[in-house]
């Protein structure tokens, strides 16, 4: 068996479909394609394939996988064409290619931040964005699995951003801990936004890369 690592994108309506839902939707894909996919044992069989960094609702995604096992000689080129047949406009394989490192490899993602604000112009949404991004600290509500809503200062992570006032908003350019050992989820920036300036911001995410934790591309 071999292997394979399927590079796609999440955007447009799809962009709010769960991960469960995308799970569903490319075992179906998988199945209706006909590409030869190792199958869990057992009564109730179905499509191995498992996803290396799990996207947020919501998130745009331009660089999402999904990784699978070939049990015969299958070609890349027709993984991509046939799956893209059988999956919703919003996702759409661009690449195949054999994994290289492993899911728990993944410790960064460099995400794309539009932000918008109907109450203030975007003059001042970045000067608010300039003077948030170099306070001492940036203590905002993070949900935990443990001990619930418990307050985190987010300052620290925030070493690797950059920002610029653009077309509709400003941009947020940040890399962030991803992956089983820390994650900082981008959305928490928008709570620091709401916390200390009390405006109503729209935040429209895309990850746009993940990397190792020397920051090297995850592959």
């Amino acid at each position: 068996m071999k292997n394979v690592r399927i590079w796609f994108k999440k955007d447009d309506e799809c962009r709010f479909i769960s991960h469960l839902d995308l799970n569903r939707c490319m075992l179906r894909a998988l199945h209706k394609s006909g590409i030869p996919i190792w199958h869990t044992e057992g009564f109730n069989t179905h499509p191995y394939a498992t996803f290396p960094l799990p996207l947020s609702l919501g998130f745009r995604g331009e660089k999402e996988c999904m990784d699978v096992r070939l049990i015969e000689e299958y070609r890349f080129d027709d993984i991509k064409t046939n799956l893209n047949k059988c999956l919703p406009l919003g996702i759409r394989i661009y690449d195949v290619t054999e994994a290289e490192m492993k899911a728990k490899d993944i410790s960064f993602a460099k995400f794309k931040i539009k932000i918008s604000c109907d109450e203030i112009n975007n003059d001042a949404l970045l000067k608010y964005t300039e003077e948030l991004f170099t306070k001492d600290e940036i203590l905002v509500n993070k949900k935990t699995k443990k001990k619930g809503l418990k307050e985190v200062d987010i300052k620290p992570y925030l070493n690797n951003v950059k920002y610029e006032r653009n077309i509709g908003g400003v941009y947020i350019y940040v890399v962030l801990p991803a992956g089983s050992v820390t994650n900082i989820n981008p959305l928490l920036i928008q709570k620091a936004f709401e916390k200390y300036y009390n405006i109503d911001v729209y935040f429209d995410v895309t990850k746009t890369d993940m990397y190792d934790k020397n920051l090297k591309t995850f592959k």
